[in-house]
């Protein structure tokens, strides 16, 4: 399954990072008002192609695709083409290819790739964490590190969030930790940064759905972090009707995690 992950994500990079530095993209409006482009389409065609030709009896839920987004599913594969499609826009970089693999309501396995910083993040096939360097052969991998969260300081904690969503709410909770360094960073790269212990706490108090954080949530977990509701601090659970999130918070094990 990894192998296949890994080979469409960057592939559909590599597509991507075409259309990115091109002089001009098509930039449309979807029926949300988000924005959708041309590299996000080629994306999705690209990776849909691979894994329905790989994994044909799995149900396939993509972005991009709205009639997947009515299936009633707890194991599926789930695929965000183009996660931060804002940060591609505005040619900020963050941005990520996400697929994952939901198995009874829980991302087991998953790869984050942003083309565009050089970085490469996924669950090998016992499920543990890595990220390997580049420059990226699709049909051979390259030297690959295992990841693992730190062990947190909670006199001095590492907080990102999210560079295009922050908000007053989210910035009163993260006021209740006792925060030594606080990053932004687009897209699913905010699981990777707790997974490799450049984080240690990532709250996300807005709207996103489940392909947006799956495969970074396999990350993390594969690297002993945790993703959790924000409301209780009960599992977050994936196959929701319509695929939308809660809000949540993903962490370090030994962060002191404040309420609501």
């Amino acid at each position: 399954m990894m192998r296949v992950f890994r080979k469409a994500a960057i592939e559909a990079g590599d597509r991507i990072m075409e259309i990115y530095e091109a002089d001009d993209f098509e930039v449309k409006a979807k029926s949300d008002d988000s924005p959708v482009t041309e590299a996000d389409e080629a994306a999705d065609a690209l990776i849909s192609a691979q894994l329905r030709a790989a994994f044909p009896d799995r149900a396939l839920v993509t972005e991009e695709q709205s009639g997947s987004h009515d299936q009633q599913v707890t194991s599926f594969l789930i695929v965000d083409p183009l996660d931060g499609t804002k940060e591609f826009v505005q040619r900020r970089g963050d941005f990520t290819v996400n697929i994952a693999w939901v198995e009874d309501g829980v991302p087991v396995r998953g790869v984050v790739y942003a083309p565009a910083k050089g970085r490469l993040f996924y669950t090998d096939a016992e499920g543990r964490s890595v990220e390997e360097a580049g420059p990226f052969d699709p049909e051979k991998t390259g030297s690959v590190t295992p990841i693992r969260v730190r062990t947190p300081d909670n006199g001095a904690l590492f907080v990102v969030a999210s560079k295009s969503h922050r908000d007053a709410a989210t910035d009163d909770y993260i006021g209740k930790y006792a925060v030594a360094d606080m990053k932004s960073a687009g897209s699913s790269l905010k699981f990777c940064l707790v997974a490799t212990g450049e984080a240690d706490l990532y709250p996300r108090l807005g709207r996103t759905m489940e392909w947006d954080t799956a495969a970074g949530d396999a990350v993390l977990r594969g690297a002993g972090g945790h993703v959790i509701r924000f409301e209780d601090h009960a599992p977050f659970a994936y196959g929701k009707p319509g695929f939308a999130n809660g809000f949540f918070i993903a962490h370090a094990p030994g962060v002191e995690l404040k309420p609501a």
